[in-house]
């Protein structure tokens, strides 16, 4: 079975947000194509019908040989490229691409490209703040909010860009002013099969990159670039020329460049250790992007941070909650923990869909500081195992179960952090609504005292 007519060479594969935006673009230019979807009933399909009756669509499960004879697929980032379908239609020689380089192809302006297993809605947010505050004319998007074709304007003059691994490892040459791999932990290997294919996907950010951010905490952030390639350094080590750091101010800390303190530690609205690098990573994004340092630091004095990332949420009885939903994978709710030690202990609220990742390094960080874990959802029986003899563990079935059960176990001075580093979908309709369930059980306790 084909659905390509021997006129189109273009089939967008998957729709959703990002299919609609591949529509519209080759429609306002003028270019055939077809679509289609192995879904029944995909998001978007009804926008679809209304704004291109005339498209051909085709809806259910591929046959292997279905895309053989087109000329190039835009495969949407929720769609493994070892599907069968797409698996043969590379073979057979098409082309496999995808939105990202049919934005990459038209936007005039420089583009600052952010991926990483963690942190990078925050950074992205940020460095677009420091934009607006710098007067320029940003669009911001990507994997965060709207998709990329749809920030395309002749009067922009910056794009600030979220990639996710999905998008990179389908995308040839992005050809970014300034990029970075924020950090690399496991995650999504369930899609990517291997740490090694998830690492190659990140790095393909900086293929044709004119500047490099690199994580100096972490090694696998570190591109293999040209010796031309700029290259600008962050971590929580000393600060030196094109490196942010760290550096002691009396009792405190500040984030310092070149030996020069900018802004200090407690000046920031944002918490956690793995905040105080986000803000570090976004500086440096910003500079080798030629922002003005002092608007800069006036956006991140002023910057909370975005929902669902260690965000604050009540203190009750001398323990306070963080609602951190987003930390979908192992690395993200571990930099959460660290973030958020102090001299009371932490209770932990985990599970759901594990994706395939490895709890050894969570069980690790929580076996010193850690009053319990409080385990739900599809694979709580892996963080259990994980945890056994390091950590005291309790299943729970609902999240009202387990704030109750956090609150029933914290004491004074302790932290009660949700981090699943987990996949949502299990038990919720995605990580918003898992952080909105648990402030709603947070909030319906305060308000009980």
């Amino acid at each position: 079975m084909s659905l390509i007519a021997s006129d189109i060479t273009r089939v967008i594969v998957g729709l959703g947000a990002t299919g609609l935006s591949v529509a519209r673009h080759f429609a306002a230019r003028g270019l055939p194509f077809a679509v289609a979807d192995s879904r029944a009933n995909p998001p978007g399909l009804e926008t679809f019908k209304q704004e291109f009756p005339q498209v051909s669509l085709q809806l259910g499960d591929f046959d292997d040989n279905q895309f053989v004879s087109a000329g190039e697929l835009y495969v949407n980032p929720g769609i493994p490229l070892s599907d069968p379908a797409i698996a043969a239609a590379k073979r057979a020689g098409v082309r496999i691409s995808g939105d990202i380089d049919c934005f990459a192809a038209e936007a005039r302006a420089p583009i600052v490209a952010i991926t990483g297993s963690n942190g990078k809605s925050t950074v992205t947010t940020l460095v677009g703040e420091m934009a607006r505050a710098a007067g320029v004319r940003v669009a911001v998007g990507g994997n965060l909010g709207v998709p990329a074709l749809e920030l395309l304007d002749d009067q922009c003059e910056l794009y600030v860009l979220e990639l996710s691994s999905f998008q990179l490892e389908r995308c040839h040459n992005l050809g970014a002013e300034v990029a970075t791999v924020l950090n690399v932990s496991a995650d999504h290997l369930d899609h990517h099969g291997s740490m090694l294919n998830y690492h190659q996907a990140k790095h393909r950010i900086f293929q044709g990159c004119r500047k490099a951010v690199i994580n100096a905490d972490d090694r696998l952030s570190a591109p293999l670039v040209p010796d031309e390639v700029e290259q600008w350094y962050f971590g929580l080590g000393q600060s030196d020329f094109r490196r942010f750091g760290l550096m002691a101010s009396g009792q405190s800390e500040s984030i310092a460049l070149a030996r020069q303190p900018l802004v200090g530690v407690d000046e920031l609205r944002i918490v956690g250790r793995h905040n105080v690098s986000n803000a570090m990573a976004a500086l440096a994004l910003g500079a080798a992007a030629g922002l003005p340092m002092a608007a800069m630091l006036s956006a991140l004095r002023t910057f909370r941070g975005l929902a669902h990332r260690c965000e604050f949420v009540a203190e009750i009885g001398g323990v306070t909650y963080y609602n951190d939903s987003k930390a979908t994978n192992v690395g993200a709710a571990v930099a959460a923990i660290k973030g958020l030690q102090s001299a009371g202990k932490i209770l932990l609220v985990a599970g759901g869909l594990a994706k395939g990742g490895d709890f050894a390094p969570l069980a690790q960080a929580l076996s010193h500081n850690a009053r319990a874990v409080i385990v739900m959802g599809r694979d709580a029986a892996l963080l259990e195992s994980a945890m056994a003899g390091q950590v005291t563990t309790v299943r729970v079935d609902t999240m009202e179960q387990a704030v109750a059960e956090a609150a029933a176990l914290a004491q004074p001075g302790d932290r009660v952090l949700l981090a699943p580093a987990c996949a949502s979908f299990d038990m919720f309709k995605g990580y918003a609504h898992r952080g909105e369930c648990f402030t709603k059980a947070v909030r319906a306790m305060e308000a009980g005292q």
